[in-house]
C-alpha cells in the first residue's frame, strides 16, 4: 500500500488509518518507520533506522528490527528475502508482484506480473536484467486450517 506523494500530514493520517485498521497503536516510531520504507521502498532495515534517527535520535536498532517485523505480520509491510542479502522491505502490499535482483550490484526492482493473477512466472518487464533463475513462493492454506477457519 504504498501512498502517494502528498503532505507529511496526510501522510501520516494515511498511515495511521492503515495502522488502526490492522489494530496496531498508532506511534511516533511506527509512523517514522512506515515513512522511511514508504519513501525508500527496499530498504534494509540499518538503511530504515539512519533515516528513522533523522527524526528519533535515539531509536535502537532493535526497536526498528521488532517494529519492522510487527509491521510485516500486520501486512502493512512486505519483508523481501533474497540470497546472500539482508532482508529489504517494501510497503508495496496487497498485490501480485515479485522483483528482479541484480546479482552484482544488489538492486532491486519490482517486477508486475504480466499474466495479472497469482501465480505468475512471465514477468512484465526485466528493467534490462537477463534473467537467469526464477523463485516463486506459493503461500496458502492447508486443507486442515482451511476446515478450521470454516
Amino acid at each position: 500500500m504504498a501512498i502517494a506523494n502528498v503532505t507529511q500530514d496526510t501522510v501520516a493520517s494515511q498511515w495511521s488509518d492503515a495502522l488502526h485498521a490492522k489494530d496496531r497503536r498508532v506511534t511516533k516510531q511506527r509512523l517514522a518507520v512506515l515513512t522511511a520504507v514508504d519513501n525508500s521502498p527496499h530498504s534494509t532495515a540499518e538503511t530504515v533506522t539512519e533515516s528513522v534517527r533523522g527524526q528519533l535520535r535515539d531509536i535502537t536498532v532493535q526497536s526498528v528490527y521488532v517494529i519492522l517485523a510487527d509491521l510485516s505480520d500486520a501486512g502493512l509491510l512486505r519483508r523481501i528475502e533474497s540470497p546472500h542479502s539482508p532482508a529489504r522491505y517494501e510497503t508495496r502490499v496487497g498485490d501480485n508482484h515479485h522483483h528482479a535482483v541484480c546479482t552484482s550490484c544488489g538492486r532491486i526492482e519490482d517486477v508486475d506480473c504480466a499474466v495479472g493473477h497469482a501465480p505468475c512466472l512471465t514477468p512484465q518487464t526485466t528493467h534490462g536484467m537477463t534473467i537467469q533463475v526464477a523463485e516463486v513462493l506459493y503461500q496458502g492454506l492447508c486443507g486442515d486450517c482451511q476446515l478450521d477457519q470454516r
